[in-house]
């Protein structure tokens, strides 16, 4: 299995990827909306993901490429890091309570530029990008919590996985509902396998 692989066909929008890093800080213990329109200083910005907890608000711009070999540069950096200047003294309403955005986030499904990164650490962007920054990078962000998207899976084919990303299932876990396969005419036999192979992957990440 390529993880890599499998979270670069999360596409081709960039929709689905932002519904899974939505679901990486959800296991991070937050609470997660995606697909919002902010108002900032100057111009209204639209949040692919805001996740919040206890005094804590995040916006986080999910950077998709279908081709995992690009890296997201210094371009990427720079406008992301004056969308975040633009939104920093605003108080937004999440979770019931009034918050002050604490952190703007840039995540990507690939690795940034030598500039992106020195850019970002100078300027105080957190970027969480593949193999960025070490021990805290997506890719084990994705492994420590088990979340492997369901484009991983062989039992599926390519218009199932669309089928089920285009209904917001994006992980493979949650096809072990074999009430859930069924629901979409899957027949006993293809359930069967499904739910097996997702299980098989489980056991080695």
């Amino acid at each position: 299995y390529s993880l890599k692989r499998a979270v670069a066909e999360l596409g081709p929008s960039g929709f689905p990827f932002e519904k899974f890093v939505a679901q990486i800080f959800k296991a991070e213990g937050y609470e997660t909306i995606t697909d919002q329109i902010v108002m900032g200083n100057c111009v209204p910005h639209e949040m692919d993901v805001i996740a919040w907890r206890d005094n804590e608000l995040l916006m986080i711009e999910a950077k998709f490429h279908a081709d995992y070999s690009m890296r997201s540069d210094l371009k990427v950096a720079l406008y992301i890091k004056a969308r975040f200047d633009d939104l920093k003294d605003g108080t937004f309403k999440y979770g019931g309570q009034d918050r002050k955005l604490t952190r703007g986030m840039l995540v990507t499904n690939t690795k940034f530029s030598t500039t992106a990164i020195q850019y970002g650490e100078c300027a105080h962007l957190h970027m969480i990008g593949w193999n960025y920054p070490r021990g805290e990078n997506l890719h084990n962000m994705i492994e420590g919590h088990g979340l492997v998207p369901l484009t991983a899976l062989t039992s599926l084919t390519q218009t199932d996985k669309k089928m089920f990303l285009a209904s917001d299932i994006i992980l493979a876990k949650q096809l072990l509902n074999p009430e859930l396969l069924r629901s979409y005419n899957f027949s006993d036999e293809k359930i069967a396998d499904v739910v097996h192979e997702v299980e098989e992957l489980y056991k080695i990440i």
